[in-house]
């Protein structure tokens, strides 16, 4: 189980320190979420932030970016730092054109899909994703509620994923995700989970990390939890 706590929940007045303590308690991911207004509902940060905080951390930096036609972007995002960079399927009209890009750019490759997009067109994507994360939320805000349905979806895209040569790629989930909840999401086949206020709000970060990694209640590790287990930041290895 890997948690990625979302950075638009941490204190915006000292993120480098928030960086440091995350890093001290043992969290090894970071997930940041790029909004640009017309995708969604907010506006958050760019390039500039994601720079900054890549000189003071070695996090594995996962970038969600959810904004309209992601593929601008992407060369912007590789030199800020990116480890992974997600973009949203209903997005990018050429998707597979702008993963491959991503991989040539020495980072890895996410394709996000929203709770009422369906999952049909990740079987032709397998060999082009690294990680398929799936919103259960509708994108915009931290601290929404979790959409239930979205357990059913999470055991449909491992079966279709297992299916089609895919079963070393990882399953995220973002939105709503709590300790109250996880232990289910990993029973249906989840591997990294996104955590805003329900991890930020709760410190100390180590006894907040534990309290998640305890409900997991983790059985064998999956394929797809090993593979990305090892995945290492792109600028501890320069």
């Amino acid at each position: 189980m890997i948690l990625s706590p979302s950075l638009l929940s941490a204190d915006f007045s000292c993120l480098g320190s928030e960086c440091a303590a995350m890093e001290q308690a043992g969290v090894t991911w970071l997930h940041l979420d790029v909004i640009d207004g017309s995708f969604a509902p907010n506006i958050t940060f760019g390039t500039p932030v994601i720079s900054s905080l890549r000189k003071k951390t070695s996090l594995f930096f996962d970038v969600h970016l959810m904004v309209d036609q992601p593929s601008r972007y992407l060369d912007d995002f590789a030199r800020a730092g990116a480890d992974m960079l997600v973009v949203h399927m209903e997005a990018e009209t050429h998707l597979q054109r702008c993963l491959a890009r991503i991989r040539e750019l020495g980072m890895r490759a996410g394709v996000a899909l929203n709770p009422s997009t369906d999952i049909s067109s990740l079987r032709w994507l397998a060999d082009d994703v690294d990680m398929v994360l799936l919103m259960s939320v509708n994108p915009g805000f931290s601290g929404q509620k979790f959409l239930p349905m979205v357990e059913g979806k999470i055991q449909a895209v491992r079966r279709l994923l297992d299916e089609n040569g895919g079963q070393e790629i990882p399953v995220q989930v973002d939105g709503g995700v709590c300790p109250e909840n996880i232990g289910r999401l990993v029973t249906c086949g989840a591997d990294i989970f996104v955590s805003g206020s329900a991890f930020f709000r709760f410190p100390p970060y180590d006894q907040r990390l534990k309290c998640f990694k305890d409900a997991a209640e983790q059985g064998p590790l999956r394929p797809a939890a090993a593979a990305c287990s090892h995945w290492k930041p792109r600028a501890a290895s320069v």
